[in-house]
């Protein structure tokens, strides 16, 4: 299960924002971010970094051609 946190970050790639302006929105370093998503990577059992982006982009627009809200507290893994 994501963090908070996690889930923020996930969300922001999903919706095409970069490290920087994530870390920007959120008041973090993009350090951080990056940690993030390594962490979001091994939890959703991801290959790689640019895996952990393309299943957030999948997901947002996903749930945006359902109808459903991409604000859900978790992904799907």
């Amino acid at each position: 299960m994501l963090s908070d946190r996690e889930f923020e970050v996930f969300q922001m790639l999903g919706e095409g924002r970069s490290t920087f302006k994530t870390a920007e929105i959120l008041g973090i370093s993009p350090k951080t971010v990056d940690v993030h998503r390594r962490n979001i990577r091994s939890k959703l059992e991801l290959e790689d970094g640019g895996d952990v982006v393309r299943y957030a982009i999948r997901w947002t627009e996903s749930r945006k051609h359902l109808g459903l809200p991409h604000d859900d507290r978790q992904p799907p893994g």
